[in-house]
């Protein structure tokens, strides 16, 4: 869907007011150390890790839409990221659980869970 197209190029302009407009207001992303309910403390989580790791892009592998509604949608993928920390190139997977929601006939992110690939 292209929701998560939208979503996924928001994340790479390093801009929370982009990410912001594909949020709904009740949002709530678990993230593996932290869990954030507010706009505000999803937009701290996400300007810290863009501080962090420089360049960072991020990417959106072997997705499954599990649900696809008229008015509700859930996908799992493999989620890819790069950039430099401290100027050394890093990277990194995890999975990934995104539910979107329609609102007045726009797609918006209700609910992200990412958490560390299985080992």
């Amino acid at each position: 869907m292209e929701i998560l197209e939208k979503y996924i190029k928001a994340t790479n302009t390093h801009s929370f007011d982009e990410v912001r407009k594909l949020l709904h207001p009740n949002a709530m992303f678990f993230f593996s150390d932290k869990s954030c309910i507010t706009h505000e403390e999803i937009q701290t989580y996400f300007e810290t890790a863009w501080s962090l790791v420089k360049n960072e892009n991020y990417e959106a592998h072997n997705v499954i839409w599990l649900f696809k509604e008229n008015t509700s949608a859930t996908c799992t993928y493999t989620y890819f990221y790069e950039g430099y920390v401290n100027g050394e190139y890093t990277s990194g997977r995890g999975r990934a659980t995104n539910v979107f929601v329609k609102k007045s006939d726009k797609w918006l992110l209700i609910h992200e869970h990412l958490s560390p690939l299985p080992k």
